[in-house]
């Protein structure tokens, strides 16, 4: 049973995987066995999170990519597959927000949150994919938001952009599921790590959340270690078409 979640030989690409839940979810499939890619635009947080996985013991690589970019994306997913022989996992998590009130959010705005969001996701999507392809084989986990479930206030365009990430999911594991390919989601809601930490200090803000949340606390980075293995993992090999919410119960409410 143990060995179902042994990622022992397997490559994982992880976008937007220099810091917050994209380095955590790396960790967590280096620690399982996986070699490692991790991709973003800064060179400099690139380089730190990857001496930060290799003192873990994980064979871990930095690749520079803007993931709005075809030729960019392209260019990564044949230095992943040439380094490394396969990509076997992508953890397709690159993403921002801007949070705005619908009547204050500019053109600009909504195009570069939904242009990072679900562009990049399908550009780097539809790369791996023509590589799984090949392979025969291979897991996509997007990374979604309990925000492609409920409403919230002042978060039009990363709402949308999250929706769209899950029908996304859905429409790929069906195409993808012949290739012997699982798509799946990681639905996460508020995460605790050093890009939340000043967010989440505002008191009447973090006491609303635990008040959403069944479990009555913030997650950690530790909650989607789990997840992120079971489903890059042989554990999942009849899952596809999900989106899994680790949300501590808020999208049961």
């Amino acid at each position: 049973m143990k060995d179902l979640f042994n990622l022992s030989g397997k490559a994982a690409l992880v976008t937007g995987g220099s810091k917050g839940i994209g380095l955590g979810m790396a960790r967590a499939l280096g620690l399982a066995g996986a070699k490692i890619a991790i991709a973003s635009r800064g060179i400099e947080d690139l380089e730190n999170a990857t001496t930060d996985l290799q003192n873990d013991g994980i064979d871990a690589k930095a690749f520079q990519v803007d993931v709005t970019n075809k030729h960019q994306v392209d260019e990564l997913v044949k230095n992943v597959t040439s380094h490394f022989g396969t990509v076997d996992i992508l953890v397709n998590n690159a993403g921002m927000n801007i949070r705005k009130p619908l009547v204050e959010i500019e053109e600009e705005d909504w195009d570069k949150v939904l242009t990072t969001n679900l562009k990049g996701l399908f550009l780097v999507g539809q790369s791996v994919a023509k590589q799984m392809i090949k392979q025969q084989s291979g897991r996509i986990i997007n990374i979604s938001s309990i925000l492609g479930e409920v409403g919230m206030s002042f978060q039009t365009s990363y709402a949308a952009s999250k929706g769209g990430i899950n029908q996304l999911t859905k429409v790929w594991a069906d195409e993808l599921a012949s290739h012997g390919i699982t798509v799946n989601a990681i639905g996460p809601a508020y995460i605790k790590t050093p890009m939340t930490e000043g967010w989440l200090s505002d008191k009447k803000r973090y006491n609303n959340i635990v008040e959403q949340t069944m479990l009555k606390r913030v997650g950690e980075l530790s909650d989607l270690a789990g997840p992120i293995v079971f489903l890059a993992s042989d554990a999942s090999s009849y899952v596809t078409g999900q989106v899994l919410y680790v949300d501590g119960g808020w999208t049961a409410k």
